[in-house]
């Protein structure tokens, strides 16, 4: 167990050298090829802005730790960590170099620096995480964990520890007071009161604990156990048999609560990152791309039957508030039109709201509503009223999804749930993906969506009808 630790120490110092070498190769790089007259005052400080360099680097360690050797953590978390990372790093570079008189001088090399540092340091995390998970799958650096209690919520954590050896867990066996199960279980160890002299005789470095709550006297003299002995103690909730999902725990004072959802989008900083995405988004596409597309697009629906350019609709928004939906007009005027959803060969469409509908065109005009406030760029497609008055009842968790604000384009749309529901199978999985998206937002995510919109836009849908 010892040389288990020593070696998890040793990799990540390792990591962590790893970072400083590209930060510092970077910056020498960058230095090199960027044209002189940009970068001539660092030369006549250089070894106070190295310093100065690796200061900051170390600092912005504490707003951005490492995580690359964590058990579970996925490629997108890696990307968006780096980023924060690089960002703050900059920010205290920048403020560094002022105080000696420089910043204003070098801000060519900064932008140059700053995107490579972003690009080449981001791709150097994911490679040793790459590696790492490597490493693992050939049976080293992990952490031999043994799991006390057999039922459905301790199959299951054996099962994830097993599925994926690149999670760095060696599972010895299982404890449970039903010796019954030393017939069917992988690998039964004993009774749960043997636990205590079984980890005491081998190297043990975690224990999961899986018994109900009714059992608190068995947990309370395990943990106890575990914490004189220096031994990592984990606890899965009996709730988790029953509610099958990330649960979040918060505390008041020393009570702790968990709360059924993560929602990164109520992190006030998450909020404005993403609505100043939104203002700096829209705002550009509607200057650029907008006004062509409305006397191109408002000529040919104009020829194509009589009625606005522009349709709107009311729709539900962030936390069941209606608003105005705007879109270029694809059907004929009819009455209705806020009753009846789009289906395959629709008589009401017209050819040019078709073609608008498959390269999704006829969305443009919602650009208007992220400016306003109303919508994201990226979230959960907003419904007529009678969608949301109908699958409110047939779905539990439907209305989860008004948490966030509606989205232009969204998880569902470019995860294969764009178009006519017909089924209430779709409709249950359009809101599965929303309220994924909901609980798993990041910026990098929204990148990825509105990427793949485009790519769809281009490619065309089968199900944009």
């Amino acid at each position: 167990m010892e040389l288990n630790k020593k070696q998890a120490y040793l990799i990540q110092w390792l990591i962590g050298m790893g970072d400083l070498i590209v930060v510092n190769l970077v910056f020498f790089v960058t230095l090199y090829i960027t044209p002189e007259f940009f970068v001539q005052p660092i030369f006549y400080k250089i070894r106070e802005v190295v310093l100065l360099l690796n200061f900051c680097y170390l600092f912005s360690l504490s707003f951005a730790p490492l995580q690359l050797h964590e058990s579970v953590i996925f490629i997108e978390k890696i990307a968006q960590r780096s980023f924060l990372l690089i960002t703050i790093h900059l920010l205290l570079f920048i403020t560094c170099l002022l105080f000696l008189n420089l910043g204003d001088s070098l801000a060519t090399f900064l932008v140059i620096y700053y995107v490579a540092s972003v690009l080449i340091f981001t791709t150097w995390r994911i490679m040793v995480r790459v590696l790492l998970k490597f490493y693992r799958r050939k049976g080293h650096n992990s952490k031999k964990v043994v799991i006390v209690g057999a039922g459905k919520n301790g199959l299951d954590l054996f099962q994830v520890m097993k599925n994926d050896l690149a999670y760095g867990f060696d599972v010895a066996g299982f404890f449970d007071d039903n010796v019954s199960l030393r017939y069917s279980l992988p690998n039964y160890l004993g009774m749960t009161h043997e636990v205590e002299d079984y980890v005491s005789e081998h190297e043990v470095d975690e224990i999961y604990c899986t018994l109900p709550g009714t059992q608190d006297a068995k947990i309370l003299r395990m943990m106890n156990f575990a914490e004189k002995n220096m031994i990592r103690f984990y606890i899965v909730p009996e709730l988790y048999r029953n509610v099958k999902k990330s649960l979040v725990l918060e505390m008041i004072e020393s009570i702790p609560l968990l709360t059924v959802r993560n929602e990164p989008l109520q992190f006030a900083y998450n909020r404005a990152l993403k609505r100043s995405f939104d203002i700096v988004f829209s705002f550009l596409v509607l200057i650029t791309l907008f006004p062509v597309l409305y006397i191109i697009i408002g000529i040919c629906i104009k020829l194509s039957s009589r009625g606005p350019v522009l349709f709107k609709q009311v729709r539900t928004g962030m936390y069941g508030q209606d608003f105005y939906c705007y879109k270029f007009r694809t059907m004929k005027v009819n009455a209705e039109a806020d009753l009846l959803q789009a289906v395959k060969d629709d008589p009401r469409k017209t050819k040019v709201g078709d073609f608008l509908r498959r390269t999704n065109l006829d969305e443009f005009p919602q650009f208007i509503n992220v400016l306003f406030g109303d919508m994201s760029v990226v979230g959960p497609r907003p419904h007529m009223l009678k969608h949301t008055e109908l699958y409110s009842f047939l779905i539990d968790k439907y209305m989860i999804r008004h948490l966030v604000k509606p989205g232009v384009t969204g998880w569902a749309q470019v995860t294969g749930y764009r178009g006519e529901t017909k089924t209430l199978e779709q409709m249950e999985g359009r809101v599965k993906r929303d309220v994924w998206y909901l609980e798993n937002w990041s910026f990098f995510l929204d990148l990825k969506i509105i990427v793949l919109t485009v790519v769809n836009m281009f490619k065309g849908e089968k199900n944009a009808y």
